[in-house]
């Protein structure tokens, strides 16, 4: 694969969030006779707007489920059929990507290559694509030569269960079937904190 620009990123791999903005930063900015005025109206719904979209970017909070059992599904299309259940016994690791999310793209050479080290202490990826054209889809893993279990479930479904609506996400689930770590973000696999982190699961 060519290289790939990475976007900007913030701590951890996720994406930057804008500064937290509020009311006061709009104090004596505001042109016109009263609060009444278009002007400071339309301040206000900027703020609004701008608080709004804050809970949907990552402040590293603790991701949802960890420690819990990871939710089980099944995804078959055209070409491949995978359960949750069956890597009972694997470390697996969950990615959810799409062919169209430039950090998933950057990131699956990473996965390909940690699979193909850490194969025989048990580290299987499980990539779940959401793409929705599967032709894009397929001639994407042809191009690109993705080694990996890849299935296709343009319903979101699976990405549903876990509340991933951004990508790249990604779960590391222990043997037993338990969730130990999210990661948000594109993230290199080939690192040495996260294999370590693999080889000890």
């Amino acid at each position: 694969m060519g290289t790939l620009q990475r976007k900007n990123k913030g701590k951890g791999g996720a994406p930057e969030c804008p500064p937290r903005i509020g009311m006061s930063h709009y104090k004596g900015r505001v042109n016109g006779d009263g609060p009444e005025s278009p002007s400071h109206i339309f301040a206000v719904v900027t703020v609004l707007l701008l608080l709004l979209t804050l809970p949907a970017c990552y402040h590293g909070s603790r991701p949802p489920r960890i420690g819990s059992a990871a939710p089980d599904f099944t995804v078959q299309d055209s070409q491949n059929s995978a359960t949750l259940s069956q890597f009972r016994g694997q470390v697996l690791v969950l990615n959810f990507w799409a062919t169209w999310c430039a950090p998933c793209v950057e990131e699956i050479p990473s996965l390909v290559e940690m699979q193909r080290r850490m194969k025989a202490k048990g580290v299987t990826v499980l990539a779940v694509s959401v793409d929705v054209d599967e032709n894009a889809y397929k001639q994407f893993v042809k191009d690109h030569n993705v080694s990996l279990l890849t299935v296709r479930d343009p319903s979101g479904k699976s990405n549903g269960l876990y509340g991933t609506f951004k990508f790249p996400e990604t779960y590391v689930i222990d043997r037993n079937g338990v969730m130990r770590r999210k990661f948000i973000g594109a993230v290199d696999w080939t690192g040495p904190e996260i294999t370590e982190f693999l080889g000890k699961l």
